[in-house]
């Protein structure tokens, strides 16, 4: 990841605000048989201080990625968008693609049986919670349990991070509200990210 000054995220919380709201994760894993990548939700581990995430996957991607063996990286992709300099001022002709990413490394711990049933059993309830009639394993605890029996859980420390929220921060503060509303229309996540990290402009104090 371009190590940019002004992009860089550097508060924790803010690289678990984006795991929250984002939780589709990418994992790539250097294996002896070369790169591998899996697709799977993350939640954040709540109570354990330092970032914490579980997921789990399904088999045999545990071994393709040799799971637990060493060092992996998850990719958490926030919202992202291509910016058209027609958004800037007369003369400037250079697009770009604002977007807010982290980068999470650690080497996986696998769950017990028991701690990966709960792990499903809690990610199914929390993004059931939000459904009229939301379902949820426990309804079917034995045909849940068989299923869950072809994942495998896992926990991931996040022993380093690296994170970046490129947002207009090195363009003026008009420009920056010209760019939030051309985002406004069709990219609405991307603009309130930008708002959130735009410095207040003297009419926001009046």
């Amino acid at each position: 990841m371009r190590h940019t000054p002004a992009f860089l995220m550097t508060d924790p919380a803010e690289v678990e605000r984006l795991v929250r709201r984002h939780p589709w994760a990418t994992f790539v894993s250097a294996a002896s048989t070369g790169l591998v990548a899996s697709h799977y939700p993350v939640l954040v581990e709540e109570g354990r201080g330092d970032l914490s995430i579980v997921s789990h996957f399904g088999r045999p991607d545990e071994t393709l990625h040799e799971l637990g063996q060493h060092e992996i990286l998850v990719i958490v992709q926030g919202p992202h968008d291509y910016v058209s300099p027609s958004w800037y001022p007369p003369g400037e002709v250079i697009p770009t693609w604002n977007h807010v990413t982290a980068h999470l490394y650690g080497t996986p711990e696998i769950l017990t049986e028991e701690e990966n049933y709960a792990v499903l059993r809690h990610l199914t309830d929390h993004f059931e919670r939000h459904h009229p009639g939301g379902r949820s394993l426990s309804e079917d605890e034995h045909g849940t349990r068989t299923a869950a029996r072809g994942t495998v859980g896992l926990r991931l420390r996040v022993e380093r991070l690296e994170a970046r929220a490129k947002l207009s921060q090195n363009k003026q503060p008009g420009v920056v509200e010209n760019v939030i509303a051309h985002l406004e229309r069709r990219n609405p996540d991307l603009a309130e990210e930008m708002r959130r990290i735009r410095p207040p402009t003297e009419g926001d104090l009046i």
